[in-house]
């Protein structure tokens, strides 16, 4: 019983979210990325937006060019570039603690596993509107955390959770077989 009334309130949420995301599919689509090379606009741009960083590394991935890297305050980061080689946003590690307080007390009544969870702060690049993916789910240009725990059946899942404290199921993540 505790298990549907979970699946209850995160399909409301979901149906919420889900809404959200029509209006946002008016906005830009993602375009898959041609070639193995990052686009050296795309590294130009990187160096003005974030002087100075260190252990660099590029990825070319279907639909972003992808750094990892270390900015001057000594935070490991990743952005993520379009193919106009404009930012769309950074990801950071977070904790738990970073969560709304709302969000917070929600995942503990239906999670034990969340104090010690992964959880990973997408910053939006509010002046582009490209989508973004994160766990394989393309979702819209805000800023959100994302939550890895397990489910009821001990399924690795990842929620979504927005900056006032609203969770919703965000993915299932595959396991190794």
């Amino acid at each position: 019983m505790e298990i549907q009334a979970q699946d209850a309130m995160y399909a409301d949420r979901n149906e919420k979210w889900e809404a959200r995301k029509a209006r946002h599919a008016k906005k830009i689509s993602l375009k898959a990325l041609k070639g193995e090379t990052v686009n050296e606009a795309t590294r130009q741009r990187f160096e003005a937006d974030f002087q100075p960083a260190t252990d660099v590394v590029w990825q070319r991935t279907a639909h972003f060019d992808e750094v990892a890297f270390t900015n001057g305050e000594g935070k490991k980061l990743k952005a993520y570039y379009d193919g106009d080689g404009q930012l769309v946003g950074t990801t950071r590690a977070a904790s738990f603690s970073e969560l709304p307080p709302a969000a917070q007390q929600e995942i503990a009544r239906h999670h034990t596993d969340y104090a010690n969870a992964p959880v990973i702060f997408f910053d939006d690049n509010e002046t582009n509107d490209t989508d973004m993916i994160l766990y394989g789910a393309q979702f819209d240009d805000a800023d959100n955390y994302f939550v890895e725990l397990k489910d009821k059946r001990g399924r690795p899942i990842v929620l979504q959770v927005n900056k006032q404290g609203e969770v919703a199921f965000f993915a299932n993540i595959p396991q190794a077989r």
